[in-house]
């Protein structure tokens, strides 16, 4: 039987960088020692500053700023790094919106689109073809690499120095510069794609999980380390991960509890409770800084929990662990080492639909995203905490007079 073929593919604004093509079979090039990534310097966006989508120009003359003839199903959903965009993949392209204000921008027609992900203020995207029609043709836009796979690539996460491939059972780890395969990391069965990607230019931090029940695997690479966490007796259903991928937040396919860790030395943070009824957690973020974890499930609520301390001040951490305080199975029992709180705040969407999530720009706001095609934008009250408050809600299956002329 003949294996099929995925692909993932980064572009550029040809200004930027000058196109090249670059392909490599996951199973050809071997692993090699791990060498220390080069970090590149940029500069980190403020609070204050108002960030430029991608330029449209890196479409070349596939990009068109009106809206399609027909809507096209969503496969898959995805937040910039920053929250100020999010993209849409559809079974005909791809579709980009601003966050705040609420806005379309552009999309791309075209053969299916299953996975995206971008860094915003920049012209890369990582793209991975799928749906019923899979785009991938080099006329489709301009390549500065492709990486090609003999599994179906499940999901890509990119930052600066590296690209990270998610097969069935298998996480390559790329140099991102010359995308040489320098990490495969074997896994437990994991059709959803979970792993988690830190963005801090200092800090290069991958989690995903491994090939026992209920663990995930810390890579360290900025200081060469590798961490394991034993976090549940049941598989993982989700990864969260800081901004500088010091705090790890992990919940079980029960969908009950959720535990963070520090990724240092993956000893326990904090643990929170999002309800007694099993669920299907489908989304996972911290504000940053990480004072807030958001939780979105398939029972139709998303959470806020507060965190109690931040990850920037480690030496304020009351919760300690002893030398045999591990997370570790004893006769198929965790030890209970945690004592876990509920919810601050929580928001009621419709039930059995998948959404995802992450924090607003504006203070204590939260990002909702659904398949869907809803849009909200929800307040919470950090002190008296409840029913968040809806703010805005948007449909982006959106007519024809939505997207730029």
């Amino acid at each position: 039987m003949a294996t099929a073929l995925s692909a993932v593919a980064s572009f550029s604004n040809p200004s930027i960088i000058t196109p090249r093509r670059t392909k490599h079979v996951d199973s050809e090039p071997q692993p090699q020692p791990q060498p220390p990534i080069p970090i590149p310097q940029r500069r980190e966006n403020s609070a204050s500053e108002n960030p430029k989508p991608p330029n449209p120009n890196l479409y070349g003359s596939e990009l068109q700023n009106a809206s399609p003839e027909k809507p096209h199903s969503p496969l898959n959903l995805t937040f910039s790094h920053d929250q100020s965009f999010f993209a849409v993949c559809t079974d005909g392209g791809l579709r980009l919106f601003h966050c705040d204000p609420f806005q379309a921008i552009h999309h791309r027609e075209g053969g299916g689109i299953a996975a995206a992900e971008f860094l915003s203020c920049s012209n890369i995207w990582a793209l991975v073809g799928g749906g019923p029609n899979p785009e991938f043709g080099p006329n489709k836009g301009r390549f500065i690499g492709e990486i090609s796979c003999r599994s179906a690539v499940l999901c890509v996460r990119i930052r600066w120095d590296l690209i990270v491939v998610v097969m069935e059972r298998k996480t390559l780890v790329y140099n991102y510069s010359e995308l040489k395969l320098f990490s495969q990391i074997e896994t437990t069965a994991n059709p959803k794609g979970i792993s988690a990607v830190s963005q801090a230019a200092a800090s290069s931090v991958v989690v995903c999980p491994v090939l026992q029940r209920g663990q995930v695997r810390v890579e360290l690479y900025s200081s060469r380390k590798t961490k394991y966490i034993a976090a549940h007796d049941s598989d993982i259903a989700c990864l969260g991960l800081t901004h500088d991928g010091s705090l790890v937040a992990t919940p079980s396919e029960k969908g009950t509890m959720l535990r963070v860790f520090r990724t240092a030395d993956g000893t326990p943070f904090q643990e929170v409770r999002r309800g007694a009824d099993r669920a299907e957690i489908h989304s996972l973020a911290f504000s940053s800084p990480a004072n807030w974890l958001a939780v979105s499930s398939d029972k139709g609520t998303v959470h806020v929990f507060s965190l109690k301390f931040t990850s920037a001040f480690p030496e304020n951490r009351k919760l300690q662990t002893s030398s045999t305080s591990s997370l570790s199975f004893i006769k198929g029992v965790l030890p209970k080492y945690f004592s876990s709180e509920r919810s601050v705040a929580k928001f009621r969407l419709v039930e059995g639909s998948k959404y995802i999530v992450a924090f607003g720009h504006m203070k204590n706001t939260i990002l909702i995203l659904g398949m869907d095609g809803s849009f909200y934008q929800c307040g919470f009250d950090p002190e008296k905490g409840g029913d968040m408050t809806q703010l805005v809600y948007q449909n982006f299956p959106t007519p024809e007079d939505s997207f730029p002329n």
